[in-house]
């Protein structure tokens, strides 16, 4: 092609992107797309594979997995505090749930025919 094409002399057509992606030294990491060339990093870092950035963000992936179940864990361990010491206040086992959040079983079980 040459720039008459689009009109207006010395346009040319945008090249189609190419992908580059980036491992940076604080830990994460970085996809670019570019039209004119290997871009140039504003931070630390290296250009890599796809398979090596793809590596890097299951393993971030797997430590935000780990991070968040360990999160989730305490907090139903905390709402299974709240439940039972209000069970063991005296409020009903529905009003224990609603104030506390804990939607899991009681440790005890009322017995049958109660």
């Amino acid at each position: 092609m040459t720039g008459t094409e689009f009109g207006v002399p010395g346009i040319q057509p945008v090249a189609e992107p190419v992908t580059y992606w980036v491992l940076y030294d604080d830990g994460s990491s970085g996809r670019i797309e570019s039209t004119t060339g290997e871009p140039t990093l504003t931070s630390p870092g290296r250009l890599v594979t796809e398979a090596e950035y793809q590596a890097r963000v299951d393993e971030l992936k797997a430590a935000n997995d780990a991070y968040v179940a360990e999160i989730q864990a305490e907090d139903e361990a905390r709402q299974r505090q709240d439940f039972e010491a209000l069970v063991a206040s005296g409020l009903p086992d529905a009003t224990a749930r609603r104030l506390s959040g804990y939607e899991g079983q009681p440790d005890t079980e009322t017995p049958e025919g109660d």
